[in-house]
């Protein structure tokens, strides 16, 4: 580390012979003091010394993480959810995913079907870990930002654990946020395939545009509006696929999100999630706001597309996104994926803006 150090930063060595010559003496009396003189040794040695202690502290950050041609680590550190809107929009629309360093796989593999669609670069990744924020820019400069606070575990998190709950309660901030920059803005979890462009979809000026959870086939035609309510007294949107234009609504139903998450944080006794806050936003807000139910046979839940294989056959190319839910566990849905050929990571990854992870 510490040849490499002095090999890139060439110093001056004040050992040489134009620094060690006696101003008193003349042309035929100098003579270079030798290298190898005790004193001498003992100033190379020392300098070599404090070389090791500060290089650590001062240099190491900046060599690690940067690139030929990269940005440098601080850059990343100090970049906004701001200027990286700024960055990815395109006609005033950003499609966000939020991920931590686990996830990596899948978001891959979600960016292979956004690139086949041709959306790629509207495309802005929120780090949830800095591990996560270098790797992408490191490959996609300006397509990841980290908001502080980064959360501390760098681990994927079981749905249902406290781990979870605090990954995804984030997430209506993030989205206000851009809403307020004056964006439209689509949130995918990065457990989904494209197969279609979404975009054709979000017809009308409607300001919260969603998907039913509910694995219950529906009329083709169905209905636009928001579902009745289920048992527990509210109803089953998916808050994994969503997209919102920058209207008072869409930021109403976000802020009663947060004010929902804050009433019902999670604990060991009730394992809360970010999806019925965001159900309820939806239900106590309706009278308000402008909203619209995407059509199940092109947005289905997992629970249908990988259960009812006669709703696939009879819905066949009608799907546009595909949601790996309703199961459990890295080695499970990436499993799943594969049997249905949605895992594109092992024969396409070159498509993906990352390249080969």
């Amino acid at each position: 580390m510490i040849s490499t150090f002095l090999h890139q930063r060439p110093i001056h060595n004040p050992f040489s012979s134009q620094y060690l010559l006696s101003p008193r003496s003349n042309s035929t009396s100098q003579r270079p003091m030798s290298i190898f003189n005790p004193t001498a040794l003992l100033i190379l040695l020392s300098l070599l010394v404090v070389v090791g202690v500060f290089l650590p502290w001062a240099g190491m950050p900046d060599l690690i993480f940067s690139t030929t041609g990269s940005p440098s680590l601080t850059k990343w550190r100090h970049y906004s959810l701001a200027q990286a809107a700024s960055f990815v929009a395109k006609n005033g629309t950003v499609i966000v995913c939020a991920v931590s360093q686990p996830y990596l796989p899948f978001l891959n593999n979600w960016l292979i079907s956004i690139s086949r669609q041709k959306h790629q670069d509207k495309v802005l990744v929120i780090a949830e870990d800095y591990a996560t924020l270098y790797k992408v820019n490191e490959r996609w400069p300006g397509h990841a930002v980290l908001v502080p606070p980064a959360p501390d575990a760098q681990t994927a998190h079981k749905f249902g654990s406290q781990g979870f709950f605090n990954f995804t309660s984030r997430r209506p901030r993030h989205l206000l946020h851009i809403l307020e920059l004056g964006y439209n803005v689509m949130y995918n979890d990065v457990d989904m395939v494209w197969l279609a462009d979404p975009f054709f979809y979000l017809q009308g000026n409607h300001d919260v545009y969603f998907t039913d959870d509910m694995a219950a086939v529906k009329p083709l035609q169905h209905s636009h509006d928001l579902p009745p309510p289920g048992k527990k007294g509210r109803t089953y949107i998916c808050s994994c696929m969503i997209f919102l234009r920058p209207t008072t609504g869409a930021k109403l139903v976000m802020k009663k999100w947060i004010e929902e998450l804050q009433v019902q944080p999670w604990s060991k006794v009730k394992k809360a999630n970010d999806q019925p806050a965001f159900n309820w936003a939806l239900n106590k807000t309706v009278g308000a706001v402008d909203l619209y139910l995407l059509p199940q046979e092109a947005f289905p839940t997992g629970g249908l597309y990988f259960k009812n294989q006669t709703w696939v056959q009879e819905t066949k190319g009608k799907h546009v996104i595909i949601h790996n839910n309703y199961i459990t566990g890295f080695e499970k849905k990436i499993k799943r994926f594969r049997d249905f050929g949605l895992w594109l990571v092992d024969d396409h990854a070159l498509e993906s803006p990352l390249g080969r992870l």
